[in-house]
Order: C-alpha cells, then structure tokens, then sequence
C-alpha cells in the first residue's frame, strides 16, 4: 500500500499566503490529496487584516489548524516565540515534514523547531540570495536552506548559489509559486478596475508606492529620504502605509511633510487583489518589497526598488530599476525606456505547484 505522507506548512506573513495559495488549492485535488495529508499552522506574525486576514478570503487559503499569535516584536523574540509555539505543535502534530517558505521570522523559527525534533524540512523558495548580510533575511535565508532536506528553487541563479556553499539537501528547480497565482488572478484584475475611480486616478497617471523595510523607514533621515524621493514623482502617487511606516511617520513628526505633497493618497493596507490591480494600472511602482517588484514586473509596469540589492537579480532584466534613496538613481529610472516582456512561468509546461507536490511524494511517500 502507498505511504500517505503528513506535511505541515508554516506561514505567516504576505509572501507565504501568496506562495501558499497556489499550493494548497493543487495539494487538495484528489491525485495529491490521496498521498499527502496537508495541515497549515498561522504564525501570526502579519496579524493586520489587511496584511492577513483579507489574503485567506480573497485567495480562498484553508483555515489554518492554529494560529499562534505571536504578533509584532523584535527579531529575537519573535523568532523565540514562534520556535516555541511551533514546536508544542509538531509535538502532537508529528509530520512526516515541514515546509517553510520565504525569508521571514517565521521561516527560520519553523526550520529550526523541525530540525531540532529531527523532522524533515522542504524550503520553498530555497536558494535565493542578496548577499547582504546586514538584511534579517538573508540571515533567515542562509540558514533555513542549510538546514533543509528539500530545497525547492524558483530560478536557475537559485540552484548556482546552493550549489557554489555546498548545501547537503536535495536542490529541486520548481518555478515561482507567486508567478503561478499572478497569472491566474490577471481576469480579476481587469473586474476590478474600477478601483481606479476610489483614488480618483486614471491608468498609466499615477504611481503605486510601499515602504516598511527597517533600513527605509525605522530612522528620521532615511523616512525623509523616502518623502523626498515620493515628491519627485510629478504624478499622483498611493501611498499604501504599513502600520510600521504609519508609526515610524507619527514618531519622527513627519506626518504633516507627507500630506504636504501635492497630489499624495495616504491609505491603509491594501488588499492583495487591491494592490495588484493598482500596480498593473500604474504608470510606476516605487517599493522597497521583496514581492511587490515582482509582482509589478510581471504585470508590466516599469519597477522602481528603493533598495541596493535584489533576491530577484533576473527582474533587473525585465525593467526593474535598483534606486536605493538615491535621487539621481531616481531621476535616471524615470527617464529610461520601459519595455513588457513576457514571462514564462511554466516548467516544461508544469504549474509551480504541481512540481513541487510531485517533489515532495517522490521524497516522502
């Protein structure tokens, strides 16, 4: 008789509900589902409703078994607290494997509370690397791999940088869950365009902006680079504020500089359909996220990342622009040329999901 393998997914923040989604909707057809038992485990890391919640309804995520709760803390504590409330958890759960995804807090506590119980890891989206050390997650990143049975890859670069530290796990090239839901959302983006007219904007003639990394916005000066950088945009700029942002703008008193830029939407979180469709219709996005620039590279849009590096190199090729908060990078990116390009999403004509479902009952059933 075939073994029926347990697997048990940690999520917690926006990335993992993305990467998630597409997942568990294929490990619950009736081919995977008679080899694998699936159980999700929230860590509550994002617990917003804008940065949680509306993903499991928008995206019909399964309910998780348990949400842990841990919410909003240091880096220390938070991957503490998450370690210890998972492992009570694997105890009685007792998975035949864990599967982490991303670089979060909660990636490299599920990676560590299942290695120390000597449970099997699978990385999804194994491999990547900014190679800045200074990042929380590239910390999350390095470590989780090292510590995984089954590394999943989402690109070719992925696989080259696994295989130049020599990691002991069994390397798997599954493709980009992320890219997988993009293009199957692409019809409800067009339904909901009419989301332009709640911001009074038109397509093409305005900018999406995002910024809740700690180098961005934790200090006066680098929050002031940022509003700088927003009030050269020439264009009605959304400015979708991250509860870290919205306190960090409060304690540094530079609320009233903000809403003095012409032509700036302050709102609160978006939903994740929301913040799509508006990076499909914008003229530009200007992010410091690690999803949004891919996101808004697939659908099109000319990317504008407020950071050094990128996880994701393969975007630079496809029009995403590295601005750091530097004004003539700015300056420089808005000026150039942008071109769509298709990307192709498939493996050999396999979803993703489908990939990596087969992965795993190769490995464990």
């Amino acid at each position: 008789m075939r073994r029926r393998a347990h697997i048990v997914s940690l999520i917690g923040a926006r990335p993992q509900f993305v990467k998630i989604a597409p997942l568990a909707r294929t490990l619950s057809l009736k081919k995977f589902k008679s080899r694998i038992r699936h159980t999700l485990v929230h860590s509550g890391q994002h617990y917003h409703p804008g940065l949680s919640d509306v993903f499991f309804s928008q995206l019909k995520i399964p309910n998780p078994r348990v949400n842990l709760g841990v919410g909003s803390a240091s880096h220390g504590k938070m991957t503490a607290e998450i370690l210890w409330r998972f492992e009570r958890e694997l105890l009685g759960l007792k998975p035949d494997v864990v599967l982490v995804y991303g670089d979060t807090n909660t990636t490299l506590a599920g990676a560590l509370a299942a290695a120390k119980l000597g449970i099997p890891i699978a990385h999804v989206e194994a491999g990547l690397r900014s190679f800045d050390r200074d990042m929380p997650e590239e910390i999350n990143r390095v470590c989780a791999d090292h510590l995984s049975d089954l590394l999943l890859c989402p690109t070719r670069e992925s696989i080259a940088n696994l295989r130049k530290e020599s990691v002991p796990g069994k390397i798997i090239r599954s493709g980009d869950l992320m890219y997988e839901l993009l293009a199957d959302l692409k019809p409800r983006l067009k339904r909901n365009k009419l989301l332009l007219s709640k911001f009074d904007v038109r397509p093409n003639k305005f900018a999406l902006v995002t910024s809740h990394r700690a180098e961005n916005v934790d200090t006066k000066k680098s929050l002031g680079d940022i509003i700088e950088m927003i009030s050269t945009l020439k264009m009605p700029a959304i400015f979708a504020l991250h509860p870290r942002t919205k306190a960090s703008l409060k304690s540094h008193r530079l609320s009233g500089k903000i809403k003095a830029i012409t032509d700036i939407i302050l709102c609160e979180p978006l939903s994740y359909i929301d913040t799509l469709t508006l990076a499909q219709y914008a003229a530009l996005v200007l992010t410091d996220s690690g999803g949004l620039q891919k996101e808004s590279i697939f659908l099109g849009t000319k990317t504008l990342t407020m950071r050094k590096i990128t996880e994701w190199p393969e975007t630079l090729k496809f029009g995403n622009h590295l601005v750091g908060r530097s004004l003539a990078k700015l300056s420089r990116a808005l000026k150039a040329e942008h071109t769509k390009h298709k990307m192709n999403w498939t493996l050999n004509g396999s979803k993703p999901s489908h990939v990596i479902a087969q992965a795993i009952i190769k490995r464990y059933c």
